[in-house]
């Protein structure tokens, strides 16, 4: 299996990365990054650079991805609908354009959230955002293009949040994790599990096209 990663500096892409790493059955990962990632490893591919769709197509005649896990978003927290709206959506759907482009085969995993607005028409700004984009990848033609929206995700590895209010927030949290993951075992998903699930839709396929928690812990468990 070949991966193409986003925000694989991220708090779920770090996760995601590491999972990769860990599995047989994954030949190669590209990762496409602003600064370079601390990880070093003779399967893994950094390109570092701040157009983060231009080198697509160069990359991929070099050999087909078999998925793009887009884990690359930014806290809604204080900008406008217009500065949110450029990362969440305008910069999803202009890489997501050029891949369906170059290979409509690559699975294609989106990292939404609970709560998203499928609806794109509630109160809740970046509920609209995402339920705009989920809606927008969803009929560009992709033969697989899989939404997944967690709930909360406890960072485990050493994994840390590049927000500063969620490394606070987990930071609190983190010696509760362990009792509130037995009590709500698929409210709270780990980063561990992600990377599971999101290898395992490649490997298996999925009967839903937007998978919420529920479906994110059953795959990680395949």
């Amino acid at each position: 299996m070949r991966v193409l990663i986003y925000g694989a500096s991220g708090m779920v892409g770090q996760g995601v990365l590491r999972e990769c790493m860990k599995a047989k059955d994954v030949e190669t990962v590209t990762v496409i990054v602003r600064s370079p990632l601390p990880e070093c490893h003779t399967r893994l591919n950094q390109v570092v650079t701040d157009d983060l769709i231009s080198p697509l197509a160069g990359l991929n005649a070099a050999g087909k991805w078999d998925a793009c896990f887009f884990c690359l978003g930014v806290s809604a927290s204080g900008l406008s609908e217009e500065e949110y709206s450029r990362i969440t959506f305008k910069l999803t759907l202009d890489v997501a354009s050029d891949l369906v482009r170059l290979d409509p085969d690559i699975t294609f995993i989106y990292v939404s959230g609970a709560g998203t607005d499928s609806s794109e028409a509630g109160k809740s700004m970046w509920a609209r955002v995402k339920g705009k984009t989920e809606n927008s990848l969803l009929r560009l033609g992709f033969t697989s293009a899989l939404m997944f929206r967690p709930a909360i995700i406890w960072p485990l590895d050493g994994i840390r949040s590049k927000t500063t209010v969620y490394r606070i927030f987990y930071t609190i949290l983190s010696p509760f994790f362990p009792a509130l993951k037995r009590l709500f075992p698929n409210s709270i998903i780990t980063t561990e599990e992600m990377g599971k699930a999101m290898l395992n839709a490649v490997r298996y396929g999925y009967g839903k096209s937007v998978l919420g928690k529920e479906d994110i812990c059953l795959l990680a468990k395949k």
